[in-house]
């Protein structure tokens, strides 16, 4: 991984710092390395918002693409020019609270591309097109030492902007990855290895390495019934040979653990497999079935509810870790919110007197 001179943020505090530009209208550079959910972030602001993203890929584009193009004006008789479609309209603006316009791959746009874009974002107009007030600017690239096609941005395009770079972030990842279902053997294995989900080396010759983005696409991949020789062809094209070797392994020994359900309604109490990675996989296993059942509440009883919430606790602290049993408490209150009324856990006071502190953290 290369080493950066400058400060990077987590893509929790960017969100935060992102939103605050927003207001302010100040346009905002994004510097990462590749797949690390630069672009991903940006989207899901404006989805939250309610508003709209125009995605730009820079580096694809030519300067009249930003800048339009002229053509003759037989009514007045003079050179006019025609604005690029792919810029938002006033129409368009009119239909949000806001719109991103993303200029993505940014520093590796050639030049005159960035001197185009220069005057956009300097003056928010280019030739006759003027931005709408509600559209903000947000850029983003990879940093020179991320073996990607790079141009070096002149300083006073540089100074228009304010800078974040983005670094990968654990805890802020596997949040994202259990509110948005990503697999469970996923989850699991990268929370015991927390170093495998960014592993790119740009000095690497490996056409494929690990990285959030590439991690989804590993999510997606399992979701078909593969031959496993196909699929780990698959998840070494995903994330690289060595990590691959490493995820397929764990997924062979958690595909011995017991069915969530069956622990869930109270039919197995004791783990026998203690293997640790795949014990992460079935404590995730077990948070999404609760986050299932929670959607499903008018087809099961509060009673059965809470018995099998009773169920989750007392067989994490019987067969778990201490960082395991608060990892899938943490899961459950902090993320998904459960609806858990204590009075009705028989299990709630042991807990509470070994992991208090971390219930008084998780409902804070």
């Amino acid at each position: 991984m290369a080493v950066s001179e400058n400060r990077t943020v987590t893509s929790e505090e960017a969100r935060v710092a992102l939103q605050q530009c927003f207001i302010k209208k100040r346009p905002v550079f994004l510097w990462g390395p590749p797949g690390i959910g630069k672009s991903e972030l940006v989207a899901s602001i404006a989805e939250e918002q309610g508003g709209h993203m125009i995605d730009l890929r820079l580096g694809q584009m030519d300067p009249t693409d930003i800048r339009g193009i002229p053509f003759y004006n037989k009514e007045n008789n003079l050179m006019d020019w025609a604005p690029p479609i792919d810029l938002p309209s006033e129409e368009l603006a009119n239909q949000h609270p806001t719109v991103v316009l993303f200029l993505d791959e940014m520093n590796s746009a050639a030049p005159s591309v960035q001197a185009a874009a220069y005057q956009l974002i300097l003056n928010r107009r280019i030739g006759k097109y003027t931005l709408p007030d509600n559209v903000v600017l947000v850029a983003a690239g990879n940093r020179e030492g991320d073996k990607g096609v790079t141009f070096r941005m002149p300083s006073p395009l540089a100074n228009r902007f304010v800078h974040l770079e983005m670094r990968p972030d654990f805890d802020a990842w596997q949040r994202w990855a259990v509110q948005n279902n990503i697999h469970k053997d996923v989850v699991g294995y990268v929370s015991f290895a927390k170093q495998d989900l960014f592993d790119f080396d740009p000095k690497s010759s490996s056409r494929a390495f690990a990285t959030p983005r590439s991690w989804t696409f590993v999510s997606e991949l399992l979701e078909g019934n593969l031959p496993a020789s196909v699929e780990t062809d698959l998840v070494a094209g995903t994330i690289g040979d060595g990590t691959a070797v490493k995820f397929m392994a764990h997924r062979k020994v958690a595909a011995q653990m017991p069915n969530p359900t069956d622990v869930l309604e109270g039919k197995v109490k004791e783990l026998k497999t203690k293997e640790i990675s795949a014990m992460y996989s079935l404590t995730v296993s077990m948070c999404y079935e609760l986050k299932d059942l929670n959607n499903k509440k008018d087809k099961i009883s509060t009673d059965k509810w809470h018995e099998m919430v009773d169920n989750f606790f007392s067989f994490m602290m019987a067969n778990f870790t201490t960082e395991l049993t608060v990892m899938g408490a943490r899961v459950a209150l902090t993320v998904y919110n459960l609806p858990f009324v204590p009075n009705k856990l028989k299990t709630f006071d042991e807990f509470h007197k070994r992991f208090g502190k971390y219930i008084v953290q998780a409902v804070a």
